[in-house]
């Protein structure tokens, strides 16, 4: 599931591989970029925010994407099999004499000026791993509302950029709270050490697609402490793990209903 880190091992990669490159092919496979050509055009940069991706080419244009929950970013070489998924899934194709960016499933796919680019990620808050990474700030815009669910503030993009519902559930976790107990509620200094550690994770799995959340274990087995563990036993209590399916949204939240204290998903004690 595509986060604030593989977000931004995406952006490095394809940074790396095409920036500063001519492009060579360019296919834009939206209705309304279809008639778009960027062929000839320098790709100047790809820079992350939170979980929108910027590709920025010569002319003052910028491409923006965002993976939402399936979408991907895959690179190739000359003759390499493209593996991404079938052909009507690709949205995106950028090539150069080196490499070829393919994206595939992509939900928002748009061509904008790069000076426009406040517009689509202007409303962010902090980004975890941004130059201008603000722990302060996040909290305060984190604790704002008292009365909302933790889970809900944490995936708030205006609050701190970078947080999915994987991160939202081990950061419960770890604060030993389950995800609806309203933020007021928290334990005095526990918003700061969620944004600390959420900094921290980002940061420990930014270099790997293969995330975890538990980073000081002798078990490498054990990646992640409740998120897609439903029925199996909690590292620290023993109790099964739970899954909470959201109606209506493609998200699920998963915790310990025997270490994190707090309302269930129904709003009531667990």
């Amino acid at each position: 599931m595509p986060e604030g880190d593989t977000i931004w091992l995406t952006a490095r990669r394809l940074h790396t591989a095409l920036a500063g490159k001519l492009l060579t092919r360019s296919d834009l496979r939206v209705p309304r970029l279809a008639t778009v050509d960027v062929t000839g055009r320098t790709l100047l940069d790809v820079t992350p925010r939170g979980k929108h991706l910027l590709t920025r080419i010569e002319g003052g244009l910028t491409l923006h994407s965002h993976l939402r929950m399936d979408g991907s970013w895959r690179l190739y070489t000359p003759g390499e099999r493209w593996n991404g998924g079938p052909d009507h899934q690709i949205r995106a194709i950028l090539g150069t004499d080196t490499h070829t960016a393919v994206g595939y499933r992509l939900p928002v796919l748009e061509l904008i000026r790069t000076s426009e680019e406040p517009s689509v990620v202007g409303h962010l808050g902090p980004d975890l791993l941004g130059p201008d990474w603000d722990a302060e700030e996040a909290v305060r815009r984190v604790c704002a509302d008292p009365a909302r669910p933790l889970g809900e503030a944490l995936l708030d993009q205006r609050n701190l950029a970078g947080i999915g519902n994987v991160y939202k559930c081990e950061l419960a976790f770890m604060a030993r709270v389950t995800p609806w107990l309203p933020v007021g509620e928290l334990p005095p200094g526990v918003p700061e050490k969620l944004v600390a550690a959420a900094h921290r994770l980002l940061e420990a799995n930014k270099e790997r697609f293969d995330r975890r959340t538990i980073l000081t274990t002798d078990r490498p087995d054990r990646k992640l402490y409740v998120y897609s563990r439903k029925n199996h036993p909690c590292y620290r209590c023993g109790t099964l793990v739970r899954r909470q399916d959201e109606v209506g949204r493609d998200r699920v939240s998963y915790w310990c209903p025997g270490c994190q204290s707090g309302p269930g998903p129904d709003g009531r004690p667990g």
